[in-house]
C-alpha cells in the first residue's frame, strides 16, 4: 500500500498533514490525538504544520516508523474508513503546496528530449552537445513561482522575435508544458561536502509529478548565452502528494548503458532507475479531453543518484525542502514525447485533438494534466495528477 503525504485543509481549519488512502484523506493530527502514534519518538505537533519540511527533517527512521504504524493500523482495521473524524472524503478537502521550497534545480536528464531539441535547432550537427553524456546538465530555477496542482497558469508576457525577426514584448504565443519528475530533498548536506552516488538515497524523501511550463518563443530569444530565464520562471506546477522513496523500491530497474563510462564520482555498482509511467491529457475550454502522450521514466539517461552526486560535487549543499526536477521525459516515438515542442515538432506538425481541432502550443482555456503511476494491481503506486488551466 502506497501512502503519500500531503498538506490539506478542511472546514476552514488551518492546513495540516494528511495521507491519501483510497478516496479519502487520513488526518494525521486527529489520528495522533487518538494515540495511534504512541511509542514513536516524535512530537506529534509536526502533523499540524502547513508544510512537510519539519516532518521530513525527522529522518528516515521516523518516516519508516510512521509508515509502518499506518500500514499496520490500516491492515488490522484499527482505522474505520467510515469515521469522518479521521478519514475525510477527498472531494471535501483543499490541497496545498506540500513543501516549503528553498531552492529548485532543473536537470536535463531525458536524453530523447535533448536529442529531439538538438535535431530541431542544430540539424547539421550532432543533436547532443559534447558534454551531455559526461555529466547531468542542469540550471537553477525559481522556487517562488512553483505552485500546487489546480492553480491557474496565467499566460506570461515576455520579449520574443516577431515574424520580421524583430524583438517585441507581449503575451507568449508558444506556451508549452514539460513532463518531469520532481525529487524532494528530505535531508540537509554539509556545505563543501559532496554527496556520493551511494549516499544519495539518504537525501531523498520522495517524489512529485512536475510540470515546468515554458514560453518557447521567449526562451528561444533569451537563452543564449546564459540559458533559461523568463521563458521558464513564471510558473511550474507540482502534484499535491509526495510519494515516499521507499514506496518505489519495488519498481527500481536497471538504468541505460552509459557510454562513455562516466567519471568515477558518477559511477555506482548499479544504476538504480525507476519504472514510472506517465500520461498527458489536454482538455480544451469546451471540455473535450485528449490523451496526447504516454511515456515512462525509463527514458531518463542520468539516475537521480547521479543528479544528486553531480549537484553536490563542487561542495554545493542541499537543504530540506529543496526540489530537483529531472527535465523533460520523452520516449522515441511521437506519442511518447513530453512537450508540445516535440509533439508538434516546433509548430511545424500540428497535433490533432479528438474534437478535430489542433494545437501547436497551448491556447487560453486549455487544461493540461499529467498523471503518473508505477506498477499494477496491488503493487501500484499512484502519484495522482498535476493539472493547470491556461488563463489570459
Amino acid at each position: 500500500m502506497s501512502l503519500p503525504y500531503g498538506i490539506f485543509s478542511y472546514n476552514n481549519a488551518p492546513p495540516r498533514m494528511g495521507v491519501l488512502v483510497g478516496d479519502s484523506v487520513l488526518d494525521l493530527k486527529v489520528a495522533a490525538s487518538q494515540g495511534f502514534f504512541e511509542g514513536i519518538m516524535l512530537d506529534t505537533v509536526v502533523f499540524e504544520q502547513p508544510f512537510l519540511n519539519d516532518f521530513m527533517a525527522l529522518g528516515k527512521d521516523t518516516h519508516q516508523a510512521v509508515q509502518q504504524r499506518l500500514q499496520s493500523m490500516l491492515s488490522s482495521g484499527s482505522f474505520e474508513v467510515s469515521d469522518e473524524t479521521i478519514f475525510i472524503p477527498y472531494p471535501q478537502v483543499t490541497m496545498h503546496l506540500p513543501i516549503r521550497i528553498g531552492d529548485y534545480t532543473d536537470f536535463y536528464a531525458g536524453i530523447e528530449h535533448a536529442r529531439h531539441v538538438g535535431q530541431m535547432f542544430r540539424p547539421d550537427s550532432d543533436p547532443l552537445l559534447p558534454n551531455y553524456r559526461h555529466m547531468p546538465i542542469a540550471y537553477h530555477g525559481r522556487a517562488s513561482s512553483i505552485v500546487v496542482s489546480g492553480t491557474p497558469i496565467k499566460r506570461p508576457h515576455g520579449q520574443y522575435l516577431n515574424t520580421d525577426q524583430q524583438p517585441v514584448f507581449g503575451p507568449t504565443k508558444a506556451l508549452d508544458f514539460e513532463l518531469e519528475l520532481g525529487i524532494v530533498i528530505g535531508k540537509a548536506s554539509e556545505l563543501s561536502q559532496p554527496v556520493s552516488v551511494d549516499q544519495a538515497d539518504d537525501y531523498v524523501f520522495g517524489f512529485v509529478l512536475f510540470n515546468d511550463w515554458s514560453a518557447r518563443d521567449v526562451q528561444r530569444w533569451e537563452y543564449q548565452p546564459l540559458g533559461p530565464f523568463l521563458g521558464k520562471n513564471f510558473a511550474s506546477s507540482i502534484s499535491p502528494w509526495v510519494v515516499p522513496l521507499e514506496a518505489l523500491v519495488p519498481h527500481q530497474i536497471e538504468g541505460p548503458i552509459q557510454s562513455p563510462t562516466p567519471l568515477p564520482y558518477l559511477q555506482a555498482p548499479e544504476q538504480k532507475h525507476f519504472a514510472i509511467d506517465f500520461e498527458v491529457s489536454l482538455k480544451t475550454a469546451e471540455g473535450i479531453e485528449t490523451v496526447i502522450s504516454r511515456t515512462s521514466s525509463r527514458h531518463l539517461y542520468w539516475s537521480i543518484a547521479q543528479m544528486i552526486a553531480h549537484h553536490t560535487s563542487n561542495g554545493c549543499n542541499l537543504n530540506v525542502g529543496d526540489l530537483l526536477a529531472t527535465g523533460t521525459i520523452s520516449g522515441t516515438e511521437a506519442n511518447t514525447y513530453g512537450s508540445l515542442l516535440e509533439l508538434s515538432w516546433n509548430g511545424t506538425q500540428p497535433l490533432q485533438l479528438s474534437d478535430n481541432t489542433s494545437r501547436t502550443f497551448l491556447e487560453d482555456g486549455d487544461t493540461l494534466t499529467i498523471r503518473g503511476w508505477a506498477g499494477k494491481s496491488e503493487q501500484r503506486v499512484d502519484f495522482g495528477e498535476v493539472s493547470g488551466t491556461v488563463v489570459p
